[in-house]
């Protein structure tokens, strides 16, 4: 099986604190009958002991390069949020991040003119999950989603978000500003995450109550919190790309699949 295309990027530090995370993403058999590439990008970073970035972005099908804008959107916003810790130590402010989404559309933008492309051809969603010490902070932009555990109970912290017409959504690309919501909020009631793009949310989400299924997520995350090792799982994460393969994904959702799941102990 080919390894996962993106994976936690740059140098770690070594000692990786109380994190744990697998993750996987894989390309949805609708893009293999078509023989497009996948579409979603994801990173996972511990730029300090105590501090996490994860973020999850999907290129929109209808673009013709919303793999490779998913794929710049994640290395950017991980590199300039990482940089921000190190020399900042704190969470950065709302403006702050604001700049953060002008530069990454600026660098579109300029990509798409280069090679005579519209901005729109590189859209893509976000939801990012950045936790300093106390403090967490997700950013979202469309229907990629984030939940977390508190108290042994899951809640959604970033609920997909809908455009006004059924199947649509809102992209970083999108003029004259993107649909951009910011959460803030005590790391410390939680100890466990997941962030994951559209492909899987009609699976791992309870639309009619708006709840995380506890039966979807409770199985998943549970070898993850029972794992001795910290930092990237490499062999829970290609299990995980399997799962993701495998008929019980395939035969309810035909789109790119995208799971990050981490567990702090």
């Amino acid at each position: 099986m080919p390894t996962p295309r993106h994976r936690t990027v740059g140098p770690l530090p070594a000692d990786l604190g109380r994190w744990r995370w697998a993750a996987s993403s894989r390309i949805g058999t609708s893009h293999l009958k078509a023989g497009t590439r996948k579409q979603d990008a994801y990173t996972v970073k511990v730029p300090e002991h105590d501090a996490l970035c994860v973020i999850v972005s999907d290129g929109a099908g209808s673009s013709s390069h919303g793999g490779e804008g998913a794929s710049l959107v994640c290395r950017m916003l991980s590199t300039v949020i990482c940089d921000w810790i190190a020399n900042h130590g704190g969470l950065p402010p709302d403006d702050q991040l604001y700049e953060w989404l002008d530069l990454v559309r600026d660098r579109l933008a300029l990509v798409a003119k280069k090679r005579e492309l519209t901005k729109r051809q590189f859209a893509s969603t976000l939801v990012a999950l950045i936790v300093r010490g106390d403090d967490l902070l997700t950013l979202q932009v469309g229907d990629s989603a984030l939940v977390a555990r508190k108290a042994g109970q899951w809640e959604a912290i970033c609920w997909p978000e809908n455009g006004e017409f059924a199947s649509t959504t809102y992209f970083i690309t999108d003029d004259p500003e993107p649909r951009l919501q910011i959460v803030r909020k005590a790391a410390g009631d939680y100890d466990a995450f997941a962030a994951f793009s559209d492909g899987i949310d009609s699976i791992a989400l309870h639309h009619a109550n708006q709840e995380p299924h506890a039966r979807f997520f409770d199985p998943m995350i549970k070898p993850v919190d029972q794992a001795s090792e910290r930092g990237r799982l490499v062999a829970l994460s290609a299990a995980l790309g399997r799962y993701l393969d495998g008929p019980a994904i395939c035969d309810r959702t035909d789109d790119d699949k995208t799971l990050v799941l981490v567990s702090r102990g």
